[in-house]
């Protein structure tokens, strides 16, 4: 049995012109940087599990990656599999660029390539969830310290709109935890203007909504209904109600989390859309408790927020690529004293003032 070729790109162009079938291994992300002309897009991993299902085993196939590596080893590989005349393009993509063959034009500008090339590599991601994330539009209640570490990291993620709704300005004690300002803004800054100032520092290639307003039963509706997903970030149970209230209402994800001295927990309350099935807020807090300090007064741990909003964040995403296991019907707790995680089962009470059974 005959060996795999090693053709240089010129080689390799020749050969495809006079009728072999150039096909380019690597992953969706990297095709999209731009693609030899004329290369067919099977990823290595289909190559690898079932090539013949893909290509005649008995066509002249000339294999190309970025740099001639994992083209050898698929070629390798298809051999085994019962191929008979196929190639690897020494150099790959990169040595065909050098040689200014031609080439089809990268489907997606450089940035976007260069900027989420971790995740793009990710098949839970690649392009199209890139694009769903960019696509999206996350509503953020608090621009606090739940809503600092979560808006840096959807920020970052290349979530397209992110909305800050809070009406706090900037303060001292903030700054332990609230990782979104500084201290420049001390007394004086609004920080749904101080954490759009930074977010768009950080990724100046989506859009943040700074809107300066303390949200309540009357005006909740205005800043959740065009949400794909709504982060809880508030620090007060009235708060709280009225924004489960309203996305029981308007079908949409609740991404809850809240912080206290050295514990935190979160979870994610999908009964507008799973109703009776997913539990909702008032599901574990029917009524604000008597007894419940806020951060001001029990103090808080800086890094607890952290982690919690960091939680949260994690559950937008998932929910906006729908992928993993998101934390409906669960209540995750985080004892930052042990360095410890449990989970508790929540269900859907059917005595529930908002989500409950309806006459």
């Amino acid at each position: 049995m005959a060996g795999v070729r090693r053709l240089t790109p010129v080689e390799a162009l020749v050969r495809y012109k006079a009728g072999a079938r150039l096909i380019d291994v690597r992953s969706e992300a990297e095709q999209a940087s731009g693609m030899a002309e004329g290369a067919e897009a099977i990823s290595q991993d289909l190559l690898l599990e079932d090539a013949a299902s893909r290509l005649p085993p008995d066509a002249e196939i000339l294999l190309i990656c970025q740099r001639g590596m994992r083209s050898l080893g698929v070629a390798e590989a298809m051999l085994k599999q019962g191929f008979v005349d196929i190639a690897s393009i020494e150099g790959g993509i990169e040595a065909w660029q050098r040689d200014d063959l031609p080439t089809t034009a990268a489907s997606l500008d450089a940035d976007f390539l260069g900027r989420y090339s971790r995740q793009l590599r990710l098949p839970q991601v690649g392009i199209v969830g890139q694009r769903k994330l960019q696509q999206a539009r996350v509503t953020l209640i608090g621009a606090g310290g739940l809503g600092a570490p979560a808006a840096f990291y959807l920020a970052a993620a290349g979530v397209g709109h992110l909305r800050l709704v809070d009406d706090d300005i900037v303060e001292r004690s903030n700054l332990q935890r609230q990782i979104l300002h500084v201290d420049a803004g001390v007394d004086f800054a609004a920080k749904v203007d101080s954490a759009r100032e930074r977010l768009l520092a950080l990724n100046p290639k989506i859009e943040v909504e700074a809107v300066r307003v303390r949200i309540d039963a009357d005006n909740v509706d205005a800043y959740v209904s065009d949400a794909d997903v709504v982060m809880d970030g508030a620090d007060n149970f009235p708060a709280r109600h009225a924004l489960n209230d309203a996305c029981i209402r308007l079908g949409k994800p609740l991404v809850y989390g809240a912080v206290q001295r050295f514990d935190g927990q979160a979870s994610v309350f999908d009964a507008g859309r799973q109703r009776g099935v997913a539990p909702c807020y008032r599901c574990l807090f029917p009524e604000a408790p008597d007894d419940a300090p806020n951060c001001a007064e029990a103090g808080v741990l800086g890094v607890v927020p952290g982690i919690i909003g960091l939680v949260q964040a994690n559950e937008v995403i998932k929910l906006i690529l729908n992928v993993g296991d998101p934390l409906i019907g669960r209540l995750l707790q985080f004892d930052a004293l042990a360095m410890r995680f449990r989970e508790t089962r929540l269900r859907a009470d059917p005595d529930c003032p908002a989500c409950g059974k309806r006459d």
